[in-house]
């Protein structure tokens, strides 16, 4: 008799998460389920519904009960904190825009949960994330590719996995709608079929990131000058960590025209503001890269750049250097680049890799 492979399938007390755990037991795996607990009790207070939240850990045990599956809650707070937490804090205060869920996944949910899943005698760990996974016999790498629900993809939010990790790592839901996911769960009478999914970061309440820095003590208020293209003082603000490239709102500035945030200048502590034209730009530099199709990157390739996640993607030329930054030089000038943020390549649904935006 062939033993089973296990796999390791991250919960979240979501939809997604329980119809993967579903698809996988269905498909012959032996499946345990793991929730990583990432904040401490007062998450109850903060953020009730998320994935730390108690009603997600009853929902995601009581998926597993329904399958007959094993179910873990793992305490991961402290490196969530460390990794996670502290970045995004820091981020904001060196002007930048942090992106946490590309880093929660680089170094939790495809990190630290793969090495619980080797201590539990599984080799691979799954999510819910609609993005697919390929073996290349050509150039004998793993690829990314996007999720076949282009208004669902994730491919995004993973850019930055390496080798070691893609190898181990399955998306039930790759090849999937969500409609049609929400049916694999209907179907099987999981509790979370229903669920409405958050569109929020996990850990910051009513998207309100300025109030959540404040009340977590990660940063304090401190005034500083809002200043225009030209260096003149226009008004004033309470800390840069609260603004962000691209914001009009919130600004407290009477012009006669509209102003928008075109830069965090952190070593002066100053706000710079200006119209609509001074956000488009042509050119970006992005450090930190990870290739994935290729071990070594191509001197010049054509791309389509994604600069956020809800950004459709634009026409690019990428030109990667030996110490692990490229330029990326757009064809058309796009809006409201963010230093902070991903910039991910795609070639087709294939995701070439991507690197982090520098200011």
């Amino acid at each position: 008799m062939t033993q089973r492979k296990r796999v390791v399938v991250g919960m979240s007390g979501g939809v997604d998460s329980s119809a993967a755990a579903a698809l996988l037991l269905e498909q012959g795996y032996e499946v345990i389920g793991v929730t990583l607990k990432l904040w401490p009790q007062d998450c109850v207070n903060r953020a009730e519904d998320k994935c730390c939240g108690p009603q997600a850990v009853m929902d995601a045990r009581a998926v597993c009960h329904r399958l007959g599956i094993p179910y873990y809650l793992v305490d991961e707070a402290e490196e969530f904190q460390r990794l996670v937490i502290q970045y995004f804090a820091e981020e904001y205060k060196a002007g930048r825009t942090p992106n946490p869920c590309v880093m929660c996944n680089e170094h939790l949910k495809f990190g630290n949960l793969l090495r619980k899943a080797r201590a539990l005698g599984a080799e691979q760990v799954a999510t819910g994330h609609y993005a697919r996974v390929r073996w290349d016999e050509g150039t004998g790498r793993h690829w990314l590719l996007r999720g076949r629900d282009a208004r669902k993809d994730q491919s995004y939010f993973l850019f930055s996995l390496r080798q070691e990790q893609l190898a181990h790592v399955l998306f039930p839901l790759g090849e999937q709608t969500k409609d049609a996911t929400r049916e694999v769960a209907r179907e099987r009478q999981l509790k979370t079929a229903g669920k409405e999914e958050s569109m929020e970061i996990c850990f910051v309440p009513d998207r309100d990131y300025g109030k959540f820095l404040r009340v977590a003590g990660l940063v304090q208020p401190h005034r500083g000058d809002i200043v225009d293209l030209q260096g003149r003082k226009v008004g004033e603000h309470e800390g840069i960590e609260f603004y962000t490239i691209g914001q009009r709102k919130g600004l407290r500035v009477s012009h006669p025209t509209p102003l928008y945030v075109v830069d965090l200048d952190a070593a002066n502590n100053r706000v710079v503001v200006g119209g609509a034209e001074a956000l488009e730009r042509r050119e970006l530099v992005v450090e930190r890269c990870n290739w994935i199709p290729f071990a070594v990157p191509p001197e010049r390739m054509e791309v389509t750049a994604k600069i956020r996640y809800n950004h459709p993607g634009a026409a690019a030329v990428v030109e990667p250097a030996q110490d692990g930054t490229a330029r990326v030089s757009f064809i058309e000038p796009q809006r409201a680049i963010t230093p902070g943020q991903a910039c991910v390549f795609y070639q087709g649904e294939v995701v070439v890799g991507g690197g982090w935006i520098r200011r």
